[in-house]
Parts: C-alpha cells; sequence; structure tokens
C-alpha cells in the first residue's frame, strides 16, 4: 500500500507569501510555525506603509515563524470569514488556529508584541 506523495511545503523561511481562497486553508493547517498573515490592498497608504515592515519581521524571524500577505480585493471571502473590516489587518494562527489580531499601521513594536505571545 503506497501512501500519497508528500506535497512541497509553500512556506519558505524569511520571505511573506501570498496566500489565497485556493490555498490558505492548506497553507495555515500545515504551518509547522506561527503564521502572521497581512490583510492588505493596493490602495491602501498604511498597508504600503507596514509592508516593508512585514518584509524585515519575515527575515528576522526566519526559523522561527511564516509570514503571508492576503489582498482582500482580490480574497473577499477570506476577508468576510475572518471579519477583517479595516485594513491593514494582522492575524496570527498558531496550530492552524486564530489565536492574536491587530489593525492598522501598528508599527514593528506592535507585530513583535504579538509574535511574542506564541514563541
Amino acid at each position: 500500500m503506497r501512501g500519497e506523495p508528500e506535497k512541497p511545503s509553500i512556506w519558505r523561511d524569511g520571505e511573506v507569501i501570498e496566500l489565497n481562497e485556493a490555498n490558505f486553508d492548506d497553507a495555515i493547517s500545515t504551518a509547522s510555525k506561527p503564521v502572521l498573515v497581512d490583510f492588505w490592498a493596493v490602495w491602501c497608504p498604511p498597508c504600503r506603509v507596514m509592508s516593508p515592515i512585514v518584509e524585515e519581521l519575515a527575515r528576522d524571524y526566519a526559523g522561527r515563524a511564516y509570514f503571508a500577505k492576503v489582498n482582500v480585493d482580490e480574497n473577499q471571502g477570506l476577508a468576510l470569514r475572518f471579519r477583517v473590516m479595516s485594513i491593514p489587518s494582522f492575524l496570527l494562527f498558531k496550530g492552524g488556529r486564530l489565536v492574536d489580531r491587530v489593525v492598522g499601521a501598528v508599527g514593528r513594536g506592535g507585530l513583535e508584541a504579538m509574535l511574542r505571545k506564541v514563541l
């Protein structure tokens, strides 16, 4: 009896990956580390402020946490499901479950405070 071949992981240490409605559930449920997800949109100035901070955190927390982005305009179902009413919104998942969230351009310190709770 043969098992199914193991799928390669979507996660990349030190990088921010794009998640969408097709891959979100599988990615979050199979993540071996906590995942910080940035819900954003192209037209959102505070999102543009936070984007390089998220990229920097992904590098600094490589090996300890994963980082992802969800474009709310392209993935409205995910935004509705997680009640994302304002952006940027940062949702933190651990063990496949939502454990924390913060809304707004909270800076590096705000995101690190969330991460410290689960690391």
